[in-house]
């Protein structure tokens, strides 16, 4: 006899927490002495860190690769064919928000911090150092706006809306709780009450987890180099620990709001103050070649696409991968669980169709161009010679952003812009984050009780802590990537169960459309014998 999961319509109370507990507790005790682990050892974790990354990446990093290809192209095939029609949550479904506020709450979830955090700072390093072609070079110009594009691009959202979409479409239009085991029922069937689907959702919750340290880690370093940088406050780990704090006291508060309110609003503002920011850029930096510049590497990045897609360093023996693209795919599929329940969780009403290529087209070309109006401008600023940003990004990419604003009218204005949006998706990406924890830890809950999403926020922000304590930037890049392995090899299962899933609903779709027809059929004919019935009758 299978043990089922607790579904989102029952309560099964553990030490007063509604909650899975095999996946509740697996999952904090493994986070704890992660944890404990990292404190205790941690002057020699940062080497340790190193040598996992490194052999990870190594090994694994052709998979990724793969991986990730697949995901995208899975997206673009079923955006485009049949099952594109189909309503998540059945096909007289309406939406829930506003497409505006929509794509507000699912860009703030999916890129914020990262891309501030990288948007200089990752062109200026391809720049100098290229995998392929001579450092600080035109060549290497557009090369680093390649690979940037890249790993920023169709393959990050591709991820995304495969794990969303999946969510979405089998707590809305099947019943199923929304927590990632769900999706694995038309596969597994009743096995994903089981083990299996613990080890899952167990699975999910660590990928979740350290997926958003590492975000929020290269958050606060950013935060606290933005302060250094302006009011010559103290960057150091200190500073940074009290930043971790603050923010998360300020997530646990919007957790407790829930998606209607706390998430929504400061989603909303993070998008207004993001959009004043990047106009800001546009019009006081050469607002000309900015454009210029974005049909260029638009164009350049989508004609490359194929050969820097699935580039593995085969013939060059370079670890180039190891540190830019292995990082970016294994975190983009460690915040997959994260941003696709979260996607999932807004998405209600919209066709598969819609779904995919709104997920897809609109985030990839806002992502492109605010890249291009901070990372292209840089690189012209480094061909004429000045050297203030390659310099800082040699010793700290965190300040990279705030040296690079420096040279625009009204920098002060725009250095404090930047922090208040940074500290903006911290918030947001905390909070929503603990309310996807919490979904997957509870067995599919929606509304559970407020301790419980508050304990994963403070979990967040400890993980973070202890991962900038053992090891900085390095202990943040193995932890995705060490975690988005297991989890790349469900979602390649993902694929397969939701195919399947849709190619079931799709025929009970066509035959209702068929039923439907021969009804109509039906009453037209009898309609027709009705009226020639009459019209003898009239006649006789």
């Amino acid at each position: 006899m299978t043990k089922k999961v607790v579904r989102s319509d029952e309560k099964k109370s553990i030490l007063g927490m509604e909650v899975n507990g095999p996946v509740f507790f697996s999952s904090a005790i493994i986070i704890i002495i992660s944890i404990a682990l990292t404190l205790i050892y941690k002057d020699s974790a940062k080497e340790y860190f190193q040598e996992i990354q490194q052999f990870v990446a190594e090994k694994g990093g052709w998979f990724f690769v793969l991986s990730i290809n697949i995901f995208l192209f899975f997206m673009i095939y079923l955006a485009f064919s049949n099952y594109g029609n189909l309503r998540i949550g059945g096909q007289s479904a309406k939406p829930e928000f506003k497409t505006m506020s929509w794509f507000a709450m699912l860009f703030s979830a999916g890129m914020g911090i990262g891309l501030l955090f990288w948007s200089v700072s990752e062109p200026i390093s391809h720049f100098v150092s290229p995998p392929k072609s001579t450092g600080s070079s035109i060549e290497a110009a557009q090369e680093a706006m390649n690979f940037t594009f890249l790993h920023w691009g169709l393959h990050a959202w591709g991820v995304y809306a495969l794990v969303g979409l999946s969510l979405a479409y089998f707590t809305y239009s099947r019943g199923l709780p929304l927590t990632i085991r769900s999706v694995f029922y038309p596969f597994l069937g009743d096995k994903v009450y089981g083990i299996i689907g613990d080890i899952i959702d167990i699975i999910a919750v660590l990928a979740t987890v350290f997926g958003l340290a590492t975000s929020l880690g290269l958050g606060v370093r950013q935060i606290a180099g933005g302060l250094n940088h302006v009011f010559d406050i103290s960057a150091g780990l200190p500073t940074q620990m009290l930043l971790i704090a603050g923010v998360t006291l300020i997530a646990a508060i919007s957790v407790v709001s829930g998606v209607d309110k706390g998430v929504k609003f400061l989603s909303e503002w993070n998008m207004r103050i993001a959009v004043l920011l990047l106009l800001l850029v546009v019009v006081l930096g050469p607002t000309i070649y900015i454009f210029q510049s974005f049909v260029q590497n638009t164009g350049s990045y989508l004609y490359n696409f194929l050969d820097i897609a699935t580039w593995t360093e085969s013939y060059t023996g370079m670890h180039w991968q190891n540190t830019w693209t292995i990082f970016y795919w294994g975190w983009w599929i460690a915040w997959a669980p994260f941003v696709g329940i979260f996607i999932a969780r807004i998405s209600k009403g919209r066709t598969v169709r819609e779904f995919i290529l709104g997920v897809l087209i609109l985030p990839a070309l806002v992502t492109f161009f605010w890249i291009n109006a901070f990372g292209s401008t840089a690189i012209l600023d480094a061909l004429a010679g000045k050297m203030a940003v390659i310099n800082e990004v040699k010793i700290d990419e965190a300040i990279a952003m705030f040296v690079f604003l420096e040279d625009f009218p009204l920098s002060m204005a725009l250095n404090i812009i930047a922090i208040l949006l940074i500290a903006g998706f911290f918030v947001t990406s905390s909070d929503s984050g603990s309310l996807v924890v919490d979904s997957i830890t509870s067995g599919g809950k929606i509304d559970s009780p407020v301790g419980q999403r508050i304990f994963w926020a403070v979990m967040e922000g400890a993980v973070a802590a202890v991962l900038l304590i053992g090891g900085g930037l390095k202990a943040l890049q193995t932890a995705v990537i060490v975690s988005g392995l297991p989890f790349a090899i469900i979602l390649l299962v993902m694929c397969y169960s939701l195919y399947k899933g849709l190619s079931e609903d799709h025929r009970k779709l066509q035959r209702r459309n068929e039923q439907k027809d021969l009804d109509n059929y039906k009453d037209i004919v009898s309609d027709i014998l009705k009226r020639r019935q009459t019209r003898d009758n009239t006649k006789n």
